[in-house]
């Protein structure tokens, strides 16, 4: 078979995860593909974000990590689970920059495809998105270099315009790059949800091309698996890909029905504490399957979470995750509380501060853990010191690469918290919680307990 058909059938007659913001991570591609979706995409990941990242293996984990080096922030996770699956969206309007990102990950993935349908202003300031929708020339070009110089798949995901004879004149000068498939969403860029998807527009256009069309846009059309294939059938496309009706309970893939949303809950956490997600990325997704059940005594408690242990208690993982994270702690992993400067520099150097006699504890600030400003390691130790008529405590911070450590002098001695934090004021009350547990105004049973210390 040409290398160009099985490209194209790699689409064909697929059940997708559409690619959706800050919900397209690692344990909902895998939750998904466990339900029975065929290919999984990333949420869009932009091109100079890429561009930065270092290509780390982690061996704990088994996954190949893309990471800003700058501040340990995960740009992309992924694992040989998916491999075959799982499609990178990548943001970009440029085509220099899309190859060399096409270059780093071509080995990692299954296939690559371009934003051209986000309709936010981010995408659209940056000429990205939506924005390519009116630059066809620019949009073949990007395509074009990527399907003439990558070995992967390439496609490319637009909106329509409010004309079919216009969307369809833009969608045959794409697939003449050599794109390998195209998903269409049924709204144009003004449109949202609450507009009717043009499900005959796409039809056209899938009776117009020679390669799979997957439709988009459906989700308020399917409540339950055998609606995935009445909106196929309404639109006579490939494949369809879907976003909301996963979003909110991704086992819409299972062909046995929609699982209690309890379930895919637990079954999600339980990803998340395996593949170390990070806990606001975690509770975002968490957010967008509780939906109103937010507004519930336990929805509640767990809109105050903020560790990732904390939200797994809420569901009874919480020491399910202690024990994961225990395990990568003792097997070397760097989380995110290691992050440090030039981590990823073979020749780091030891960032000097004023004084080298630091009384230093790996105690982390966790805002969550303090209901009120008196409770506060700052304003604790501000107590302490007008109750004993002291000076009060001074702090010296250090900034580098977009983090920031801080060290409290407190009667003449220096106390810090070992973990650097991504903006001053949480670095000074690390600072302050380090001294306050030194001199005794907290206890460790108290710190490990709200999970301040991990033991």
């Amino acid at each position: 078979m040409p290398e160009c058909n099985r490209n194209e059938e790699m689409y064909r007659n697929r059940i997708i995860l559409a690619p959706m913001v800050r919900v397209g991570t690692l344990p909902m591609r895998i939750l998904s593909l466990r339900y029975g979706a065929d290919l999984v995409y990333t949420e869009e990941l932009i091109d100079w974000k890429f561009l930065k990242s270092v290509r780390v293996e982690n061996q704990i984990l088994q996954t190949v990590d893309f990471i800003d080096p700058t501040d340990g922030t995960i740009i992309f996770r992924t694992c040989n689970t998916e491999k075959k699956k799982v499609i990178v969206q990548l943001g970009t309007c440029d085509p220099e920059r899309a190859l060399k990102v096409a270059k780093m990950i071509e080995n990692d993935v299954a296939g690559i495809d371009i934003n051209m349908g986000c309709p936010k202003e981010f995408s659209l300031k940056g000429g990205m998105g939506a924005a390519l929708l009116t630059q066809p020339e620019r949009a073949k070009n990007i395509l074009k270099t990527l399907v003439d110089n990558v070995s992967i798949p390439i496609t490319c995901k637009i909106r329509v315009f409010e004309s079919v004879e216009e969307t369809v004149k833009l969608v045959n000068e794409l697939v003449s790059t050599g794109i390998s498939a195209i998903a269409i969403h049924g709204r144009t860029k003004t449109e949202r949800p609450q507009h009717f998807n043009r499900n005959e527009t796409i039809k056209i256009i899938a009776q117009r091309v020679n390669i799979p069309v997957i439709a988009n846009g459906g989700s308020r059309e399917i409540e339950k698996y055998e609606d995935i294939h009445k909106f196929k059938e309404a639109c006579g496309v490939s494949s369809v890909m879907i976003a909301r009706a996963a979003e909110g309970n991704c086992s819409i893939f299972s062909k046995e029905g929609k699982k209690p949303l309890d379930d895919v809950i637990i079954e999600y956490l339980r990803l998340c504490i395996e593949y170390d997600n990070s806990p606001s990325n975690t509770k975002y997704c968490v957010q967008n399957m509780l939906k109103e059940l937010q507004e519930t005594p336990r929805g509640k408690k767990f809109l105050e979470c903020q560790t990732l242990e904390q939200i797994c208690a809420i569901w009874d993982l919480g020491g399910y995750c202690r024990k994961k994270q225990l395990e990568f702690q003792n097997k070397g992993m760097i989380g995110r509380r290691e992050v440090c400067p030039d981590m990823f520099s073979p020749a780091r150097k030891k960032i000097k501060t004023s004084c080298d006699d630091i009384t230093e504890h790996k105690c982390a600030f966790i805002r969550v853990n303090y209901s009120s400003d008196p409770e506060l390691p700052k304003s604790k130790l501000i107590a302490h010191c007008n109750k004993l008529k002291v000076k009060l405590p001074k702090y010296e911070t250090i900034s580098k690469d977009k983090l920031f450590r801080s060290i409290v002098t407190f009667q003449g001695k220096k106390y810090s918290s070992n973990y650097w934090e991504k903006n001053k004021r949480f670095a000074e009350q690390g600072a302050a919680l380090a001294c306050i547990y030194s001199i005794g105004l907290v206890d460790k049973k108290e710190l490990v307990e709200n999970g301040s210390i991990l033991e």
